[in-house]
């Protein structure tokens, strides 16, 4: 009888665990229970979330997912849905509830800080994606954010002769898009012929259909073609509600380049008509499987740069075929630096 009631006594505690853990925001992936062949528990890795909006985070979470199960773990995704204050919250969750690696996604130094140090404090590895905290011995995997920039500005002055009317789509707060503007104010001082005549964006939960609406009002103040050449989109959130308003009103004289690819995005690209030019990207599911690698590495007491940078290509709708439709996998038939 002692022995019945200790074992649901331990089912009761270990059903407490995931319901505390899931009223966090947080998902738990179907990761392996044992750690391979050799036997060893399970790794327990946390992927701690600014927000998980459309199909590049999806597929970075695939990715991230993928490479946990490969080396034997289990994924718990605690998403803030864009609140700072509730990310910093599920990362002392994932800290108190000793996960053996964490990893964070678009964090803020303001909001996180405090509680990666306390990870740090407490020898769980932590690695960051993205995001601007600076503790020695925390590695920060990042795109090229600059060159992302740079590539799809060039990309649009070289399509424009180096000028025209152009409409900026970028929001502040976040380390990548900080980055992203520093570009973008060095490109406006090159090509001073290229004007910009609005500027707008906001991370919501709905972001693309939110800038959609946005866009509609832009065009609506700017209704004559020639008014407005261009859409530069610092976001591929950013450059859906943008293509999606331009078609509905019959505008695709305006062309968009932006930053950030995934499935979705193709497609749209690839749409008979579709003004979305180009986009400059590192492919998602590669950043997540390489951000999940690097927190094993540390797991294991391997050696990581502070540092590691991911470069970034730019993907041209001229060089996508015409005959068929195009996903992340086979990418790299058409874009040669795809994937490398």
């Amino acid at each position: 009888m002692k022995k019945k009631l200790g074992l649901i006594t331990s089912l009761v505690l270990a059903a407490s665990v995931l319901v505390t853990a899931c009223g966090s925001g947080a998902t738990t992936g179907t990761g392996s229970t044992s750690g391979g062949a050799s036997g060893e528990k399970a790794k327990r890795i946390a992927l701690i979330m600014r927000q998980n909006v459309g199909t590049f985070s999806a597929q970075y979470i695939n990715g991230v997912k993928t490479e946990v199960e490969k080396n034997g773990g289990e994924l718990t995704v605690f998403n803030a849905d864009t609140d700072l204050a509730k990310m910093a919250s599920n990362l002392d969750a994932a800290v108190n509830q000793k996960f053996d690696g964490i990893l964070i996604d678009h964090g803020t130094a303001e909001a996180l800080q405090q509680g990666t140090q306390k990870a740090v404090d407490k020898k769980i590895p932590v690695v960051l994606f993205d995001t601007d905290i600076n503790i020695p011995g925390v590695p920060v995997v990042a795109q090229d954010d600059n060159k992302l920039a740079e590539l799809s500005l060039e990309k649009l002055a070289a399509d424009t002769n180096g000028k025209g009317s152009i409409v900026k789509i970028w929001v502040a707060g976040f380390a990548p898009m900080e980055k992203r503007q520093v570009t973008y104010e060095a490109f406006q001082k090159k090509y001073p012929d290229i004007k910009e005549i609005a500027a707008f964006g906001s991370a919501t939960n709905n972001t693309a259909l939110d800038t959609q609406t946005q866009m509609e009002a832009i065009l609506k103040k700017y209704p004559n073609k020639g008014d407005i050449t261009a859409v530069w989109a610092a976001w591929d959130e950013f450059a859906k509600g943008a293509t999606r308003a331009i078609q509905q009103a019959g505008r695709t004289e305006i062309k968009v380049y932006s930053i950030d690819l995934s499935d979705e995005d193709l497609q749209m690209i690839q749409a008979e008509n579709s003004p979305w030019t180009a986009t400059a990207a590192v492919d998602p599911s590669n950043i997540g499987r390489i951000h999940a690698q690097t927190v094993f590495q540390k797991i294991k007491g391997e050696q990581v740069p502070d540092n590691v940078k991911l470069n970034p290509v730019l993907v041209k709708q001229e060089d996508l075929p015409k005959d068929k439709k195009v996903t992340m996998g086979d990418l790299s038939q058409y874009v040669q630096e795809w994937g490398k």
